[in-house]
């Protein structure tokens, strides 16, 4: 970022609407020239068989389903930029998040530009990857309309295709779910296949964690201290066709216990695959990336900042402040903006945000959100009456169908006597009538 951002380092009497304003008006013609570019990478895999591997487990995810959605999806999103290469999708119930990570080390080849891509992995596509044999040569090009992966027997190319409504509504909230994940337990490939050699057959319901006794990693029906949990356990058999190239997994956890990530280690390359709570639930319709979308900041603000920043490059808010002498409120609300609509990823590895460029409106995502949707229009009937409001503290009644609701928000706890919340006390996101109170506080 500092080679865009360079020639604001020395300003220091911006205010932070000037500071933003031409801190995106500065590298507009550059922009523009950029995004008139076809092809973003040209080059070569240094290890086919293993990017094969990994490509043939995302095709895995996305053509699967575990909830009362059928299989319908067939399309990851592919990143270039920052000398890596991104791979990201979902299950189509969209409780499984699957992301690659080619390193520098991964490509040997040209990155023409930064950008993103949405397309199919087809039945010729999925043969070509199957038939990849190590050290054999494989080219890979990547562009704005199109990905062709050339093998020394074929040729594909697929298309791009729109981007799946639940994957943007994904999008938004799966990176907070990483942000606030630990790593809990790190395993080498030994006690990897071990692991997974009793893993439970069939579609087991009831909830399993994973613990370690005696150096060894094991699946249990018992909660203890250091376990870690994980929902619908049949779908870890996504990862089966990649456990015999690991160097190692680590698995991380949520604060919450909730939600898990196993992220396998080879070396040139990383592949995180994350698990909603459980089979029935998508990342899609948890909600958690609802408080985000309360500020009402200038949306040109936000476009700048899509249009300026690099697919892929690290996202460092703070450095992003003082280069351009933006008040840091301001970039915490702009940051939490690009989180909400699905902008930023996060690296759970690195512990940072990186920026990732998507083909799609601010309002877009705004619709796709009922519960946002539902509380503004709270407000535009005046159905909310604060009650009592003081330091941290606010108190409100809300209408509801033939019912009144009572909101109470004292500092980060909130409650509702809605049936929402009764049922999920803030674990699917908060209500629309939370909501709506704090988007007019």
């Amino acid at each position: 970022m500092n080679d865009l951002l360079y020639s604001y380092q020395n300003v220091s009497t911006l205010n932070k609407t000037k500071g933003i304003n031409n801190l995106v008006m500065a590298h507009q013609t550059e922009i523009e020239e950029i995004n008139n570019i076809p092809c973003f990478f040209w080059g070569s895999l240094t290890d086919p068989y293993l990017t094969a591997k990994c490509w043939t487990t995302i095709a895995k995810v996305v053509r699967s389903s575990f909830g009362p959605i059928p299989p319908s999806l067939r399309d990851p999103i592919i990143t270039a930029g920052a000398k890596i290469m991104r791979f990201e999708g979902f299950s189509s119930c969209n409780g499984v998040y699957v992301r690659l990570d080619m390193k520098p080390e991964a490509i040997d080849g040209e990155f023409i530009a930064s950008g993103t891509t949405n397309v199919d992995f087809n039945e010729p596509m999925l043969n070509a990857l199957n038939a990849i044999q190590k050290n054999e040569k494989v080219t890979l090009a990547v562009g704005q309309h199109d990905v062709h992966v050339i093998t020394s027997k074929t040729k594909v190319a697929e298309k791009k295709v729109t981007l799946p409504p639940r994957w943007i509504k994904g999008l938004t909230s799966v990176q907070l779910y990483l942000t606030d994940m630990d790593k809990k337990f790190e395993l080498n490939k030994i006690q990897a296949i071990q692991l997974f050699q009793s893993l439970p057959k069939g579609n087991i319901k009831g909830e399993f964690y994973i613990t370690k006794r005696a150096g060894k990693f094991m699946f249990s029906t018992l909660e203890t201290p250091d376990s870690v949990r994980i929902g619908g356990i049949h779908r870890l058999r996504l990862l089966e066709g990649i456990l015999p190239l690991v160097n190692k997994i680590y698995i991380h956890e949520s604060s919450d216990k909730e939600t898990c990530a196993f992220v396998c280690e080879f070396g040139k390359m990383q592949l995180l695959m994350a698990f909603s709570p459980d089979a029935y639930r998508g990342f899609s319709g948890e909600g958690k990336a609802l408080e985000n979308m309360t500020e009402n900041l200038p949306i040109e603000w936000v476009y700048g900042l899509n249009s300026l920043l690099k697919s892929n490059e690290s996202f460092d808010p703070t450095m992003l402040a003082i280069e351009n002498d933006i008040d840091f409120g301001t970039i915490e609300n702009l940051t939490a903006s690009l989180s909400s609509m699905g902008l930023l990823g996060y690296d759970i590895e690195e512990r940072s945000h990186f920026y990732r460029r998507l083909p799609f409106k601010t309002e877009r995502i705004l619709s796709l959100n009922p519960r946002l949707k539902n509380a503004k229009k709270l407000i535009d009937n005046e159905d909310i009456q604060i009650i009592t409001k003081r330091h941290n503290y606010i108190e409100a009644n809300v209408k509801g169908t033939g019912v009144t609701h009572k909101v109470i928000i004292n500092g980060d706890n909130q409650h509702c006597t809605c049936d929402w919340f009764t049922t999920y006390q803030g674990k699917r996101g908060i209500c629309k009538h939370i909501l709506g109170v704090k988007m007019i506080h």
